[in-house]
């Protein structure tokens, strides 16, 4: 295989310039764990570093030994040579309280919290928790107390979906549907109504007995209300989408040496490449290796064979068939990421060899970040 570029994790980390790392990637691959180790060795360089997870498990809190986390960024470490680690999990509904609070009136803002259909919509509804994560993200860089943001996102693909919030927030409020809602209230009240009763009142009666007057009327409130303050946010979220395709931003995609991981990996980088994205390169977690690689796979399960044919040194015997499923293991990841670098010959790779325990704390968070530099 020939090699690809070496990855240099510090010179990223280094580069005051850059002000923001996105990692993503498949789910189990390593990738919180990977953005809490890149926060640890930047605050350790002399950067105050901010990591936060959009994905809703407890794994960034794990990793730095840590029984949970919450919406405010919490300091977690400021070691030697005036950097700092802060970290935070976000909570999408917290954050659109946040919102609601910061850009409406009081009497507005408590119209739009107590309704039934904002706390349906901020808890549950499909894409909320992208447009909260291009929210936050839009709030750390614009707070500027942190001059390195590190986005640990959600597992999979929709990992990527926060890209296409602007787009999907605009579609929902351009919708017939919630134009329909909005235009008497935009076209002036009770006269308005009876302009439009000849369309909208047909409409409005077939939900009416769909779904019962109160509950249209509390959409029609919400989304009234509601209208003002979403196209702020869509006109902040594409601002922050902007800053994504800007030289501070670097994507890190993160995979497995596994073939769905990397196939998932090369979908990212691809995907990035279609929106503009900076890429930054690619790191391969949990890569097997053997200390003897002069003894091949073959040779080590002749041998462990012969010595089991004798019934001679079980435990010789043992090691040696240990031995050869390491080196098939890692013969298996090598083609998986040889497959890659064929496909993007171009792209930077990092590879952190395989570890024997999760990471629960900060030494092992270090252990980690020295990995990803030195690879």
């Amino acid at each position: 295989m020939k090699k690809p570029p070496v990855l240099d994790i510090d010179a990223i980390l280094d580069d005051k310039g850059t002000r923001i790392i996105v990692c993503c990637g498949a789910g189990g691959v390593g990738k919180t764990t990977t953005a809490a180790a890149l926060g640890l060795r930047a605050a350790e360089r002399g950067r105050c570093a901010v990591v936060l997870t959009v994905d809703p498990a407890r794994r960034l809190a794990q990793s730095m030994g840590l029984s949970e986390l919450d919406n405010t960024p919490r300091l977690i470490s400021s070691p030697e040579g005036g950097g700092q680690l802060f970290a935070m999990m976000l909570d999408m509904k917290r954050t659109f309280d946040e919102i609601i609070e910061a850009h409406a009136d009081p009497v507005r803002a408590r119209q739009i919290l107590s309704n039934p259909f904002y706390q349906s919509l901020s808890s549950s509804f499909s894409g909320t928790q992208e447009y909260m994560a291009m929210e936050k993200l839009g709030q750390l860089r614009r707070s500027d107390e942190w001059d390195l943001i590190i986005v640990d996102t959600p597992p999979s693909r929709s990992a990527l979906d926060f890209l296409d919030a602007p787009e999907r927030l605009g579609r929902f409020l351009d919708g017939r549907f919630i134009r329909l809602l909005t235009a008497p209230a935009k076209a002036g009240g009770r006269s308005a109504f009876r302009l439009l009763n000849a369309g909208f009142g047909l409409v409005a009666g077939a939900m009416t007995k769909l779904l019962g007057a109160q509950v249209l009327k509390d959409l029609q409130t919400f989304v009234s209300a509601l209208d003002a303050v979403f196209g702020g946010f869509r006109q902040r979220a594409e601002m922050t989408y902007k800053l994504l395709q800007a030289p501070g931003t670097a994507f890190l995609v993160v995979a497995a040496p596994e073939r769905d991981a990397m196939r998932e990996a090369s979908y990212f980088v691809e995907r990035l490449a279609e929106e503009r994205m900076p890429l930054a390169g690619l790191v391969v977690n949990r890569v097997h290796e053997s200390p003897v690689t002069k003894l091949s796979a073959a040779r080590s399960a002749a041998a462990a064979e012969e010595l089991e044919s004798r019934g001679e040194h079980e435990l010789t015997a043992a090691v040696l068939r240990l031995h050869a499923g390491r080196m098939q293991l890692a013969a298996r990841e090598h083609r998986e990421q040889e497959h890659f670098v064929t496909a993007h010959p171009t792209v930077p790779v990092a590879q952190v060899r395989a570890m024997s325990e999760d990471v629960h704390d900060l030494a092992g968070l270090r252990e980690i970040g020295e990995l990803l530099a030195s690879a």
